[in-house]
């Protein structure tokens, strides 16, 4: 996907989004929240700002997995996932970085079939 591309089906997933949450247009981190919150697996809750903090490290390591960056290790005894880094990644710049989190996300939902 060109950066056109990306931006536009951005848009759409955060319109999808607004709406089927019932909220404002979310951001990026929202985005990452909401992810960490799906992969966490237990549902809509109550987090603490650190929970929230790693809740967006979670999604973070899950899609850069999909490019072979992270792989998950398992689960620690309250459930939540563990990953680790196997290969660097590489200096992006901070627009290359976030064309390509968008870029992940957006396959993500696609995958999960919310767009």
């Amino acid at each position: 996907m060109n950066a056109g591309e990306v931006n536009k089906k951005w848009a759409h997933l955060q319109e999808v989004l607004a709406e089927q949450f019932d909220m404002d247009i979310p951001d990026l981190k929202v985005m990452l929240f909401l992810i960490g919150v799906q992969e966490l697996g237990k549902g809509p809750q109550e987090f603490s700002k650190r929970q929230k903090e790693e809740l967006m490290h979670i999604a973070n390591c899950r899609l850069f997995s999909s490019m072979g960056f992270y792989e998950l290790k398992g689960l620690d005894e309250e459930g939540w996932p563990h990953w680790e880094l196997v290969k660097p990644i590489p200096n992006y710049t901070l627009m290359e970085q976030e064309l390509i989190i968008k870029s992940l996300i957006i396959d993500y939902f696609e995958d999960a079939q919310v767009i």
